[in-house]
């Protein structure tokens, strides 16, 4: 079980409708949906920092790792709130950490994290972080 770690920055909280489509046979959120609204959350995150999510730019982030807690499903309707947390940056990555509310209500309904690297397009290898990425990950008030 992934667990944020204390030294992990909030650094976006976000809202995110339940559709009706995100529901399964078993009349909750499927499984896969919760990485989906991790990703917005990621990607709005990034966006926020300046970077397109967008392909044909590099270097770009590269998602490596992810994993969710499922602690509580979620079902229709509802609005999912979704806060990121940042750690510190490495040499060409950066782990962000997830907890999942519904708006209204303090219960955690799941957590997770997410580990990117910074690719070069034209070599498939590692890059270092951009400067300004590493200067906003640094200088985020703890």
């Amino acid at each position: 079980m992934t667990h944020r770690p204390v030294h992990a920055r909030k650094v976006l909280t976000t809202t995110i409708p339940v559709r009706w489509g995100d529901m399964d046979a078993f009349g909750h959120v499927n499984n896969t949906i919760y990485f989906r609204y991790f990703e917005q959350a990621r990607v709005e995150w990034l966006e926020a920092l300046g970077y397109r999510v967008v392909a044909g730019v590099s270097p770009s982030p590269v998602l490596v790792h992810a994993d969710c807690n499922f602690l509580k499903p979620v079902t229709y309707p509802a609005v999912c709130e979704v806060t990121v947390y940042a750690g510190e940056p490495g040499r060409s990555s950066v782990t962000s950490w997830y907890e999942l509310r519904l708006v209204g209500d303090e219960t955690l309904y799941a957590t997770g994290s997410g580990k990117m690297v910074w690719v070069d397009a034209a070599t498939g290898r590692s890059t270092p972080l951009p400067d300004d990425l590493r200067r906003a990950l640094t200088s985020i008030p703890g």
